[in-house]
């Protein structure tokens, strides 16, 4: 997982900088309706997990208190929208692979706006199921290292009673990953001891990376920002190598 946790610890970094707020609550109210969708229209947080974890989400982008409890409202509603969600595979330059995940009131739009991205920025839109064979699925909490009152050797004990099977220390951030299965175990054993995720979500983990020059990197980083700039998007899973390279070439750019 190396790749992923260098990419996962620079988007911590630059990601508020980096991505429009806007963008941010629309994802996270796409993930609020869903949640109550599939619970028969529960917006009863108490009583529905799926909600409670969305909210925590949503909590983790700085979405006012007063901005997800109208989201709720309206997704217990009547009138509340109605998501689908798809997820497309397909390849970008250089062999780097792609698995996207959207949530979306337009398949159409979304399957052609898909399709655009990939065809203009030499890739391929492949058949679902094609690449999945590349991806891991993980439970994949976030937790912020200011807010764990708690000494880290314990904390990891503690995880792993939980489901926990590895874990990666950032600077600012401490990341926890469980098998698929163990995501919902690891959210409650989460609220048992009264720690509170950043994010939590499931993740598609590469299973191998490609390490690419900067130059080729570059046009994958772009794509990827051009994948997580469609409002339909929720997730962009890929197989690029985050290299020390490539993360001291980004500094740069920032400085």
């Amino acid at each position: 997982m190396a790749g992923h946790s260098k990419w996962a610890n620079i988007k911590h970094r630059k990601g508020a900088q980096d991505k429009k707020r806007a963008k941010e609550f629309t994802r996270a109210i796409k993930e609020i309706t869903v949640a109550i969708k599939e619970n028969n229209q529960n917006g009863d947080p108490d009583s529905n997990p799926t909600l409670r974890n969305a909210i925590q989400n949503a909590k983790g982008v700085n979405m006012p208190k007063d901005t997800i409890e109208r989201a709720i409202k309206k997704a217990s509603g009547t009138d509340a929208d109605s998501y689908e969600q798809l997820t497309f595979e397909g390849y970008g330059p250089n062999g780097i692979a792609f698995f996207i995940e959207c949530t979306t009131d337009n398949s159409n739009r979304t399957i052609a706006s898909i399709r655009s991205i990939f065809s203009k920025n030499g890739g391929s839109l492949g058949t679902n199921g094609s690449l999945e064979f590349l991806f891991g699925r993980k439970g994949v909490f976030t937790l912020d290292k200011t807010k764990i009152k708690r000494d880290f050797e314990m904390l990891q004990l503690e995880l792993i009673e939980g489901g926990a099977e590895s874990f990666e220390n950032h600077e600012e951030v401490f990341v926890v990953y469980t098998q698929f299965t163990d995501f919902g175990k690891m959210s409650q054993h989460l609220e048992e001891l009264n720690i509170e995720t950043k994010n939590a979500e499931l993740q598609r983990i590469p299973l191998n990376t490609i390490e690419l020059p900067v130059d080729q990197a570059r046009k994958i980083l772009n794509l990827i920002e051009k994948f997580e700039e469609d409002d339909d998007v929720q997730n962009v899973f890929h197989t690029l190598e985050f290299t020390e390279e490539l993360e001291f070439a980004l500094n740069d750019e920032e400085e």
